[in-house]
């Protein structure tokens, strides 16, 4: 039985009356009432203090470009999302269209080839209307392209769709870069391109899950227009984020991070035709396309290894390959996130990048013992450590180059670098199988860790990685 003293304060603390009695002397109610008062506004007033700390720790600038890098995390995701539905319904579409295997590579193939195109295209547009118009454009575009993949009816309709969706995706990132130029100062300028290139391990994890689920119940054509209208979805709230910019700026489109670090002529006014010549962003050109090239093996040909040569079930795979691309988010944010602590610690531009992009390289280095190890843990640990690698690599190499390029030409040339990852990889496809066919997956392994080694040579040899400027 409780005793009458606990029961009493158990309930007096339920009534609000803070351990008063009944029978209690005025003085020691009134002490007993002030002590409580002065608790409640000392509590009162930390919590009203520290969030104006919080609020004045972030300027206007930055409360907006973080709000931007959210919107550009929603689009890289659902980019990734409208891409990958393919892959995933890809035995219901053979099945239903009647395709072969080498007319769906045929399709995957349409997508690549104007994938690379419009990355130059898209980045040209980027440079002339503004970050703010071309991805409002891009998201129309592929949005569309994604929809239309509903009404697919064979072959030359399928690889149509395919076409115009790599051409509205890709002119995303090129625009989502010189959003992030033109917003962060270098200090956080790689955060925000970890973050949204972080959405591309998100996206890996929820395509499966939700593809399967409207397909099941709705049919693969359903499946498209689910992922397709996400983009519709997001446009409004890019658009009203320009609307209180307009407000605060007078301008739609400002860059007030490009525009403080351009102290002189000589960052800005650099020809097109001086920075296609300049040793330093063809190494760093050279870098990301041999990154590329190890990552699209990893991305469409893992979980076949894992299959074949493992002997892991289908299923098997499904549950446990979430977990290497999970360390390849994590990877996109810690890179990004190391790199620039560096920076506010003091340290140089080119010096905090390279800390961080030559171990990432020796980390994806070390990931492809994977095809020599026993047992299934260990496979997927050291496929962790490669993509975890390969992301921190990534966040840095992409911010590497939108850094080192002049502003004028940002888009473009990023764009330039985006269309040699993605040939590279395409290059490596055709190689691949037949090695695979003739001697297995050993050689490939051993090729992406050579990648990866004169990736991080070129960032050496690169030498100070600092903006090109005229001469």
């Amino acid at each position: 039985m409780v005793p009458a003293r606990k029961r009493d304060r158990y309930q007096n603390s339920r009534r609000g009356t803070h351990g008063i009695r009944s029978g209690m002397p005025p003085r020691m109610v009134v002490s007993i009432l002030s002590r409580s008062v002065m608790a409640n506004h000392r509590l009162q007033s930390c919590v009203y203090y520290t969030r104006r700390r919080v609020h004045a720790r972030l300027t206007q600038q930055e409360r907006f470009a973080w709000g931007i890098a959210a919107v550009l995390f929603g689009g890289s995701l659902i980019n990734y999302l409208d891409r990958a539905v393919l892959g995933v319904i890809m035995p219901q579409i053979r099945r239903d269209l009647g395709l072969t295997n080498q007319q769906y590579g045929w399709a995957v193939g349409a997508f690549l080839v104007a994938y690379m195109v419009s990355y130059v295209a898209g980045g040209r547009l980027a440079d002339r209307l503004g970050s703010r118009r071309t991805i409002s454009i891009t998201l129309l575009f592929w949005s569309a392209a994604a929809l239309s993949h509903a009404l697919v009816t064979g072959l030359t309709t399928l690889s149509a769709a395919r076409s115009l969706l790599g051409f509205g995706e890709a002119a995303f990132y090129p625009a989502a870069m010189r959003a992030a130029a033109g917003w962060f100062p270098s200090k956080d300028r790689a955060k925000a391109v970890g973050l949204f290139l972080s959405a591309l391990s998100v996206g890996t994890l929820i395509t499966p899950p939700i593809v399967s689920s409207v397909t099941s119940r709705f049919g693969w054509r359903a499946a498209f227009l689910v992922t397709g209208g996400l983009g519709v979805l997001l446009l409004p709230s890019w658009l009203w984020l320009h609307r209180r910019i307009r407000r605060a700026y007078g301008t739609p489109d400002p860059e007030p991070a490009a525009e403080a670090e351009v102290l002189d002529t000589s960052t800005n006014e650099v020809p097109l035709s001086r920075v296609l010549r300049n040793r330093q962003y063809w190494c760093a050109l050279s870098a990301r396309a041999c990154s590329d090239g190890a990552w699209y093996f990893y991305l469409f040909w893992m979980p076949g290894y894992l299959q074949e040569v493992r002997g892991l079930s289908l299923r098997t795979v499904g549950q446990l390959l979430w977990m290497p691309y999970l360390a390849a988010g994590i990877g996109a944010l810690v890179g990004a996130w190391a790199s620039s602590a560096l920076i506010r610690r003091g340290f140089g531009l080119s010096s905090s990048r390279k800390a961080v992009l030559l171990p990432s390289a020796v980390l994806s280095i070390i990931g492809t013992a994977c095809c020599v190890v026993p047992g299934e843990a260990l496979i997927f640990v050291l496929l962790s450590v490669a993509l975890f690698g390969h992301q921190s690599w990534s966040s840095n190499i992409h911010t590497v180059i939108i850094e080192i390029v002049p502003s004028a030409h940002l888009a473009v040339l990023y764009g330039v670098t985006g269309a040699a990852g993605t040939f590279m990889g395409a290059v490596a496809q055709l190689g691949i199988g037949s090695i695979v066919d003739a001697v297995g997956y050993r050689p490939i392994f051993a090729g992406v860790g050579l990648l990866y080694a004169m990736a991080a040579a070129l960032v050496i040899g690169a030498g100070r990685l600092d903006r090109i400027r005229r001469e």
